[in-house]
């Protein structure tokens, strides 16, 4: 196992409670929009599960990882379905590195002519 997930989850929300009582207002404000986030109910929590993990993916959040897959698992997502939106998320970002060759390519040809 490359982390004790949960041991790293229960630490991570520890110190997110110590900022929480340092900044109430922006936490406030966080969990405010995080509701928000799913309001209107078009999308079932757990498929905002599977989004929170595939951004926790793509952004490299350990933390992120801990907490989500705990939700996700909480509302019924199986190991298949979270390979499967991880592997959505994995062609993304191969997309957008080759989104970005073409930034660079761009970039080499309009150095200066010597």
């Amino acid at each position: 196992m490359l982390l004790n997930w949960n041991e790293h989850r229960d630490e991570l929300l520890g110190k997110v409670n110590e900022f929480a009582k340092l900044t109430p207002e922006f936490m406030r404000g966080l969990v405010k929009m995080d509701a928000g986030a799913s309001a209107t109910g078009h999308l079932d929590p757990k498929i905002h599960e599977l989004i929170a993990l595939a951004v926790a993916v793509t952004t490299r959040c350990d933390g992120c990882i801990s907490v989500h897959v705990k939700a996700a698992a909480k509302h019924g997502a199986t190991r298949e379905e979270i390979a499967e939106a991880l592997a959505v998320a994995i062609s993304l970002n191969t997309g957008a590195a080759l989104t970005y060759t073409a930034h660079v390519l761009d970039a080499f040809d309009s150095l200066p002519k010597a």
